[in-house]
C-alpha cells in the first residue's frame, strides 16, 4: 500500500514538472523575446553615425525598432573623425557610418570594421541666414574679408570637402571660426554669428528655412561618399548586418534621397 502511495506521488511531480517545462517552452513565443533573438539576441543596438546623417538616421531607426520589435536602437552622432577615434579606442559600437572613406579608414585599418559599402553622397552649400545680409552670392564672396565665415575643421569630413572647393576655385577663406562638425558649423548661421558657411546640401534642408543655401559649381569636385560597416566586435550580433541591409534597402535610399543626399 504505501509503495503504490510513494509511486502515484512520484509520478504526478514527474508529470507537474513536465507540464512546467511545457509552458515554458511556449513562453518562449513571446513576440518581444523572440524578435530580440532573432536580431541576434540584441536589446540595444548602438550605432555611430556623421552629424549629417542625424535626421535621417533618426527616421531609419524608428523603422528599425518597428520591424524588430525588443531592439532598441540607440545613436551616436558627431564628426566622424571624433566617431572613428572612439571606435578604435573600444568605445562599444555595433555599425559605423562615415561621411568619408578616410574616416573609415581608420576603423578598418584597425581591423574593427570590414568590406564598408558606400551607401550615399552628399555635397556642399554655402548656408548664409535667411535674409543673406552679406549678400553672399557665390564662393568668391567668401574670400572677402568683411564677410564672416564659418568652417568645419580640414580633418572632419566637411571640412575636407570645404578645402577642395575652396582650392578649386583658387580661393583662400579665413575663417572667424572652425567647428568641429557640420551641424555646429551651421548653428553658427541660423544664430546669425556668421554671414556664411560651408556646410552639407543636405544640412540646409534640414533646418528647414532657418538658412538659404546657394549653390556654387566648385561643389561638384569635393562630393563626400559616405560608407557604412557592421563593426567586427559589433556587441549586438547579426543585427548590426540587419541595420546596414536596412541603410542599402529601397527604404534606405528613399530615405537619404528625400533628405538630400544623392546616389551613389
Amino acid at each position: 500500500m504505501f509503495r503504490r502511495l510513494f509511486a502515484r506521488r512520484v509520478v504526478t511531480a514527474l508529470l507537474a514538472l513536465t507540464l512546467a517545462a511545457a509552458l515554458s517552452g511556449c513562453g518562449s513565443g513571446d513576440p518581444a523575446t523572440s524578435a530580440a533573438a532573432t536580431s541576434g539576441g540584441a536589446g540595444t543596438l548602438t550605432v555611430f553615425a556623421a552629424a549629417s546623417l542625424t535626421g535621417t538616421f533618426t527616421e531609419l531607426g524608428k523603422a528599425f525598432e518597428a520591424a524588430h520589435p525588443g531592439t532598441k536602437v540607440t545613436f551616436n552622432f558627431g564628426s566622424s573623425a571624433t566617431l572613428a577615434q572612439q571606435i578604435v579606442q573600444g568605445a562599444p559600437a555595433d555599425v559605423f557610418a562615415a561621411a568619408s572613406p578616410a574616416t573609415m579608414k581608420t576603423v578598418t585599418d584597425a581591423s574593427l570594421a570590414s568590406g564598408p559599402v558606400t551607401f550615399t553622397r552628399n555635397r556642399l552649400q554655402i548656408a548664409v541666414p535667411a535674409g543673406n545680409p552679406a549678400k553672399v552670392d557665390d564662393l568668391a564672396d567668401l574670400a572677402d574679408p568683411r564677410v564672416k565665415v564659418a568652417l568645419c575643421a580640414e580633418q572632419v569630413p566637411c571640412g575636407a570637402a570645404a578645402v577642395k572647393a575652396l582650392d578649386a576655385a583658387g580661393l583662400k577663406v579665413t575663417p572667424v571660426t572652425l567647428e568641429q562638425d557640420v551641424k555646429a558649423t551651421l548653428t553658427k548661421v541660423e544664430l546669425g554669428e556668421v554671414d556664411a558657411a560651408l556646410v552639407y546640401r543636405t544640412d540646409v534642408i534640414a533646418s528647414a528655412g532657418k538658412v538659404r543655401g546657394v549653390d556654387f559649381p566648385e561643389a561638384g569636385k569635393a562630393v563626400n561618399d559616405y560608407p557604412i560597416a557592421a563593426l567586427t566586435k559589433a556587441p549586438a550580433g547579426p543585427a548590426a548586418q540587419r541595420f546596414v541591409d536596412l541603410v542599402l534597402s529601397r527604404q534606405g535610399r528613399d530615405a537619404l534621397t528625400g533628405a538630400g543626399f544623392e546616389a551613389p
